[in-house]
């Protein structure tokens, strides 16, 4: 059963008699970013439907499988357990701000390259996670692959060319 909090009553609440949400501002993929909606909106439903990133796709609703995977300030978090609230005055970065249909990121050429993906509902977190990763650790081993992308679950690689695609964009992600 999922719960419903009503909304405040004219005159108590948001604040100056307004039976209206509070402005969050942030920034996405380098754009600022203004949305009307309560501080306990889950990220991963404001970035998809009140600003249309539906990149950021949305799994368990639990932080269990990493399909909501973003960065915040340069970290990854599982968007569908961080509320808006949070996010206030912050950098956020989807897929959607790794690079574009004309030109991909090297990380996201490399996953084309390497075969590592299929569906790819799991993509976009384990390109976000791997980010995270070689922002860290720029030359990383298979087992710190494996561990880094530990939290993104995948149903149909097998792991094996996201593995291989992260370590070949490594390179080319330094500096």
């Amino acid at each position: 059963a999922q719960l419903k909090l009503p909304l405040p009553s004219s005159g108590e609440g948001w604040g100056e008699g307004k039976n209206e949400p509070p402005l969050t501002a942030f920034e996405v993929n380098g754009n600022a970013a203004t949305v009307t909606a309560p501080p306990i909106s889950r990220l991963a439903d404001v970035l998809r439907d009140e600003l249309g990133l539906t990149g950021t796709k949305i799994g368990c609703n639990a932080g269990d499988c990493g399909a909501c995977t973003v960065l915040l300030d340069g970290r990854q978090v599982c968007a569908c357990m961080v509320p808006l609230g949070q996010v206030a005055d912050r950098q956020v970065t989807t897929v959607e701000g790794l690079g574009s249909e004309d030109e991909l990121s090297p990380l996201q050429q490399a996953f084309v390259d390497h075969h590592a993906l299929q569906c790819g509902f799991c993509t976009p977190g384990m390109l976000l996670a791997a980010v995270d990763l070689l922002k860290h650790c720029p030359d990383p081993t298979e087992t710190e692959v494996r561990e880094a992308l530990s939290g993104n679950l995948c149903m149909c690689t097998g792991y094996t060319g996201i593995i291989r695609a992260v370590r070949a964009a490594a390179p080319l992600m330094k500096g």
